[in-house]
């Protein structure tokens, strides 16, 4: 039988695979290390300066007149001394004639461990990636930026955060930056700088809206609350764009078979794209979500009671939503991990199919493996949005920084999730937010192909808020789109996003 086997340490990563390996064998300590920084903290350096620079941009046939200004913002402890400096860029409209009524939108990846930048330059900002085709090829480096037409700047203000560790934010002088590296100190951090820049930059009378991708998504939610009851920060709006709410509709274990009712419209989205299933699309995904939490579950439930017969019939309809033979599903217990899904799914081309994107698919590294080892996906992302994101800070904004930015990074593993061994679930923390404030809204944004993080993880997390009254769920809205994780590399869905997320923030501030 195949199952999930990682512990929920080993899926944590959920915005992006972090690779960075960590020395098993440590030489002793030197008197140069003994001087050194407890473990945990970071080496201090000197912070530059922000800069700001005045740009414009086409949007929509009009020319957007903005400041962008990258820096980083100290936080401080109840005894004013430094606690970390949090890395943002900024975009403000110029040509505004009361700011306090902009709305304004902060945003963030998750990982945890990953910086802004997929946001940032893939979707929201006024610059955007210049990548081929429908965001399934790999780009031939070096990759360039070029101006984004279909930016929500003309609409909304924007800040993208880097959480510590990340880009270029870090812990203060002697902190330990492992407080910052949990579920509960990572929103506490990133909590403090939205006041903060709300604050400095008197925007306490505006529209309020955050955006998280990933795990982006677990920040949003234990932000929507902590920011309403630590500091009255009522918000208008929340984005969920390929998130998740509870990390039990990731990690399978004994007794928990919600993932593998989670995927399989995922597997179904991804199947139609590479032709392995006919049919209407929508009618086959609806068909998968329906047959997933009606009778897959229930024959789940049965385990060992499950008859051949009935087991037989099972496999035979999840080969027909799937494109993998009913063989492999039997020889599997019913139950597929998404590695094997995507390595099975093309095995007779050879070609091994993308976590982020089921839609990309690449040569396989070993034809015999029984599981993908690579995600192609990730693959042609990474090295163009580091290579752009390095060169915008440096040679457009200027920002005369000296260390390295961390595009993804593996410090800020491990990660404590505050929760005494059990499965993160913050459903509780959204309900309670929209529970208080009946006015915000939530938009959930899920991609047909992501086998990262699928949508009927999230769907089913909504459907399950503990103590939401009736009403408020009527704040909460789907929008669905052809790609994978980061949708927005497509084309077609990056027009969509931009229309889907003007009409979010127009239903936030709408008064009737």
């Amino acid at each position: 039988m195949i199952r999930f086997t990682r512990s929920l340490a080993a899926v944590l990563i959920v915005c992006a695979p972090i690779c960075a390996a960590e020395k098993k064998d440590d030489p002793p300590e030197s008197a140069a290390a003994a001087k050194a920084p407890k473990k945990g903290a970071e080496a201090k350096r000197d912070t530059p300066d922000p800069v700001s620079k005045t740009a414009s941009v086409t949007i929509d046939g009009e020319t957007v007149s903005y400041t962008a200004t990258a820096g980083s913002l100290d936080l401080k402890k109840s005894d004013g001394k430094e606690n970390a400096s949090i890395f943002h860029v900024s975009y403000v409209r110029n040509d505004v004639e009361n700011p306090q009524d902009r709305p304004v939108m902060f945003a963030f990846n998750g990982g945890p461990g990953s910086s802004a930048v997929w946001l940032h330059l893939g979707v929201l900002g006024p610059k955007i990636i210049d990548l081929p085709g429908d965001g399934t090829q790999a780009p031939k480096p070096p990759v360039r930026l070029v101006d984004n037409p279909l930016s929500i700047l003309d609409a909304c203000d924007l800040v993208f955060i880097d959480p510590v560790s990340t880009g270029y934010s870090r812990a203060g002088k002697d902190v330990n930056a492992s407080q910052f590296h949990g579920l509960n100190g990572d929103i506490s951090s990133v909590g403090d700088f939205i006041r903060r820049w709300v604050s400095e930059n008197k925007r306490w009378a505006s529209p309020k809206f955050l955006l998280g991708e990933s795990y982006g998504g677990i920040r949003v939610a234990g932000l929507s609350e902590h920011l309403q009851t630590r500091y009255g920060m009522s918000l208008n709006g929340v984005v969920l764009l390929s998130s998740l709410l509870d990390f039990a509709t990731l990690s399978a274990a004994p007794g928990n078979d919600l993932p593998y009712l989670s995927f399989l419209q995922s597997y179904t989205g991804t199947a139609h794209f590479h032709g392995k299933i006919k049919g209407d699309r929508e009618a086959l995904m609806k068909e998968a979500a329906d047959f997933a939490f009606g009778d897959y579950a229930a024959a789940l439930l049965k385990g060992s009671d499950l008859d051949p017969a009935s087991a037989q019939a099972i496999a035979t309809k999840l080969e027909s939503l799937t494109g993998v033979s009913a063989e492999l599903w039997l020889r599997n217990d019913l139950r597929l991990d998404s590695s094997v899904f995507r390595k099975e799914l093309l095995r007779d081309q050879n070609k091994v199919i993308g976590r982020f994107d089921g839609r990309v698919a690449w040569s396989s590294a070993y034809e015999s493996a029984a599981q993908a080892t690579y995600d192609p996906s990730y693959s042609l992302a990474y090295g163009a949005f580091a290579t752009a994101m390095l060169d915008y800070l440096s040679r457009d904004l200027g920002y005369p920084e000296d260390q390295p930015y961390e595009i993804l990074t593996g410090k800020v593993r491990p990660w404590r999730w505050d929760s005494e061994n059990k499965i993160v679930n913050v459903g509780d923390r959204l309900a309670t937010a929209m529970r208080d404030n009946p006015n915000l809204k939530v938009l959930v944004m899920a991609g047909k192909t992501d086998l990262a993080t699928p949508p009927q993880g999230i769907t089913y997390s909504l459907r399950h808020l503990p103590g939401l009254p009736e009403p408020a769920h009527q704040n909460i809205s789907t929008v669905w789109y052809d790609g994978g994780h980061m949708f927005y590399l497509n084309p077609p869905d990056l027009r969509k996003t931009r229309t889907d997320l003007l009409d979010f923030l127009r239903s936030c501030q709408d008064d009737g």
